[in-house]
């Protein structure tokens, strides 16, 4: 019989491949992929979050306006009065004749109560619609949260929904002030981008008016980001806003200054060409967050569906504000609630316990199977270690984060990866006690195991399944752990081993050693 067999030769590939790839992460080198540490073991920043839901509400009936003119100009349907009061849309048909279209409009927007007396409409949410809108605004809030965070480069940030209206942010290796403050801009940043109309017949009179004042014309007043001396007076019923971004990247003008190129989808760039078409001459304010960061004339009519923000932007600023335009405006402010750091003092006695107890059950299992298994227990130690350098190997292939409980399930995969070897071993000797030649003992043994280990490994996997779907982040990581654990487990224990006794079979053959080749007396 040949030395070398498929089973082996797979299983060699396997043990280099995971020592290979798993040298980046014992020796942290600075190239190759690496396993992350997450919050408890290298320290960082949690964060609890609040949602202002009450803003999502404004801001979807701020949207209800928009489309609501945005119809009426495309249609060429007069209206007037158009504006929101006390979270309603209220304007007036000019034509009776035109409310048909108006009503069939509308009767395309779910979840609105419309008023209607004569020429006059007032629109609102349903009770149904406002709680949804609320609870899509928090749902909203992670996913925006968290591709701003993966856009910014942290490794693993952990986002997660609490209660109704908060959120729980947790950042791996947050340890300065400076990185600190960067990620709470980035995460708290709106980034609620609106190219909105100046009133042009009132702009002069912007210093003179009230909030109120400005109101009763349909108007808000802003203040210019870089001199809050300066104010513009602006239509409250936005042109565009930011859930028409598709894209945003920093560039630099022609004096050296950053600057933030916008590319607006289909919509967005029909709507943004017919608007500048039709107001040649008069001035579009760009609002980013409630300030006004320029405000141009409109030469000619603006095809293509791009744009860009000036406004005596850092780099990094720019950087931060095409992230957050990228990655969505959040569709609600959020608050700080709470916040506290994990020292990397309190990671490091994390690591120091949690690699004891793995140090320690692996050498009491490793000397335990050659006292009781001897060769055969040197064999399954091969596959113990291997498969510790494969799980390792995996997860810095796949940038997983190892945290606590992913550690405790490195813990609890070398007993489980050794649980293989003990019932194929346990079957062999079964079968030699009761007389059979050592080539059959062994293939019967591996088939009469092979049930059981199945069953095992099947019902665990589904488990962990069932965790990662359902858990937050140190679970996931402990689902993520045990899954590989028990997959490397199955390719080492099964596969290796096995490939192992055929390589060994011709000299166990020969020896006929029980004692030294599987510890029968």
């Amino acid at each position: 019989m040949k030395i070398f067999n498929y089973r082996l030769v797979i299983f060699i590939l396997s043990i280099i491949f995971g020592i290979v790839f798993s040298i980046p992460s014992f020796l942290q080198t600075e190239t190759g992929k690496k396993i992350s540490l997450g919050l408890d073991l290298q320290g960082g920043l949690h964060m609890l979050l609040g949602v202002k839901t009450d803003e999502a509400v404004t801001s979807k009936i701020k949207s209800i306006a928009t489309s609501v003119k945005y119809f009426a100009d495309d249609e060429e349907i007069l209206i007037e009065d158009l504006g929101i009061k006390d979270d309603n849309v209220v304007f007036t048909v000019l034509d009776k004749d035109e409310l048909p279209r108006v009503d069939k409009m509308l009767d395309n927007i779910k979840g609105l109560n419309i008023t209607k007396e004569g020429l006059d409409y007032k629109i609102s949410l349903s009770n149904e619609e406002e709680l949804r809108t609320k609870d899509l605004a928090v749902a909203q809030a992670v996913e925006t949260i968290r591709n701003r965070l993966d856009q910014f480069g942290l490794a693993e940030p952990n986002v997660i929904r609490q209660g109704k209206t908060d959120i729980v942010v947790e950042l791996p290796g947050i340890k300065t002030v400076a990185d600190e403050k960067a990620a709470r801009e980035l995460i708290s940043k709106p980034a609620n981008l609106e190219l909105m109309a100046v009133d042009e017949e009132r702009a002069d009179q912007v210093y003179n008016l009230t909030k109120y004042q400005a109101a009763q014309y349909g108007d808000v007043i802003l203040e210019d980001t870089s001199n809050p001396q300066i104010k513009y007076l602006v239509k409250e019923i936005p042109i565009l806003n930011g859930s028409q971004v598709i894209d945003a990247k920093v560039a630099f003008d022609q004096s050296n200054q950053p600057i933030i190129n916008f590319t607006l989808n289909s919509s967005g760039a029909r709507i943004f060409g017919d608007f500048t078409g039709k107001n040649v001459g008069k001035r579009l304010a760009v609002v980013l967050d409630g300030k006004v960061y320029s405000a141009p004339n409109i030469r000619e009519r603006i095809g293509g569906g791009s744009g860009q923000i000036s406004g005596g932007f850092s780099t990094v600023e720019a950087g931060n504000v095409a992230i957050a335009l990228r990655s969505g405006a959040l569709p609600a402010s959020v608050e700080l609630l709470e916040k506290r750091s994990v020292g990397p003092s309190l990671g490091a006695d994390s690591i120091q316990a949690s690699m004891i107890a793995l140090i320690s059950g692996f050498l009491v299992v490793f000397i335990f199977m050659i006292i009781y298994y001897r060769n055969a227990g040197i064999i399954a130690n091969v596959a113990l270690v291997s498969n510790i350098f494969i799980i390792i190997s995996v997860m810095a292939m796949f940038g997983a984060t190892l945290t606590l409980p992913g550690m405790a399930g490195i813990v609890l995969t070398v007993g489980m990866a050794v649980d293989a070897n003990v019932i194929i071993s346990e079957r062999i000797r079964e079968l030699l006690r009761s007389g059979m030649s050592i080539p059959k003992a062994v293939e019967n043994g591996y088939a009469n195991a092979m049930s059981a280990i199945l069953d095992a490994n099947i019902t665990t996997i589904l488990v962990a399944v069932i965790l990662y779907a359902y858990g937050t982040g140190p679970i996931k990581g402990f689902a993520v752990t045990i899954s590989i654990g028990i997959l490397a487990s199955m390719l080492t224990a099964i596969l290796g081993t096995h490939g192992i006794y055929e390589a060994l079979m011709p000299k166990m053959s020969k020896d006929k050693n029980l004692n030294k080749w599987f510890g029968i007396k």
